[in-house]
Formats: structure tokens, sequence, C-alpha cells
């Protein structure tokens, strides 16, 4: 179960950190400006609202193709 935790939790890092960059590209050169932004607006948690519904669709999509690939290979072992 730890290694599960861990692993959505290194996926939701990555999508966090990814996220991050794509929308505010200033984060890398100056990411105090930014941090002010957000706290002058007091939108912290908007960040990890966007990064976990986000995270659910991908989910969703991996959880599909995991059954898919499950029922496939189901259907080869029993020919």
């Amino acid at each position: 179960m730890i290694k599960i935790l861990k692993k959505e939790f290194t996926i939701y890092t990555a999508l966090l950190t990814l996220l991050i960059v794509l929308m505010h590209p200033d984060m890398i050169s100056n990411p105090t400006i930014r941090l002010g932004l957000m706290q002058e607006k007091a939108n912290y948690i908007h960040p990890l609202l966007y990064t976990f519904f986000i995270y659910l669709v991908l989910y969703f999509f991996r959880a599909l193709i995991a059954f898919i690939l499950r029922l496939i290979k189901r259907g080869k072992n029993n020919k």
C-alpha cells in the first residue's frame, strides 16, 4: 500500500510541477513575484485543486487502459 501511495504522490507532484512551469513560466525566472501575487490574492489552494482535477482525469484514463489491457491479456490466455 505504501508503494502505491508513493507512486501516486510522485505522479501528483510531477504533474503539479509540470503545470506550474507550463502555466506560469515566470516561476522559473523569478518565483518571488509569483508567490507574492498568490499571497496578495490569497489563492494558495488553486494550484492544488487544478492539479487534482487533472490528476483525476489522468487516473481515469490510466484505469481504463489497465482494464483494457487486462481484457486483452485474459482473451489471449483463453485461446
